[in-house]
């Protein structure tokens, strides 16, 4: 599995258009994604005291789009979509709240060995 953090707004815009698009699928050509050990790390670089987010599980074998891992500049592999997730990969949208303190934790139902 592979995941991405979202506004839950922007899931469920995704959820009626067929399709999730992040911003930077226009910006950069893909959609920033994690494996499940990387989504703490992204979330408090990135999302800090952002409330009302989702964490999208995404099965990358019902990928309409391709994928694949790049290195970024800390020689880090992350999987990156190259096109529209489309709404059926997806295999649950968690809620995803910061802690107290704006942190964040992985929810109990990921698993963080995968």
């Amino acid at each position: 599995m592979i995941y991405h953090i979202t506004p839950r707004s922007q899931w469920q815009q995704a959820q009626q258009a067929g399709a999730y698009q992040a911003d930077s699928l226009t910006t950069e050509g893909f959609i920033h994604c994690s494996y499940a050990n990387q989504v703490v790390w992204v979330a408090n670089q990135f999302y800090r005291d952002s409330a009302d987010l989702v964490l999208l599980q995404i099965d990358p074998a019902q990928l309409t789009a391709p994928w694949q891992d790049d290195e970024i500049e800390t020689g880090a592999k992350f999987p990156h979509v190259y096109g529209a997730i489309n709404v059926g990969a997806v295999v649950q949208a968690i809620a995803f709240p910061p802690q107290a303190d704006g942190s964040f934790t992985l929810p109990t139902t990921v698993p963080d060995n995968e």
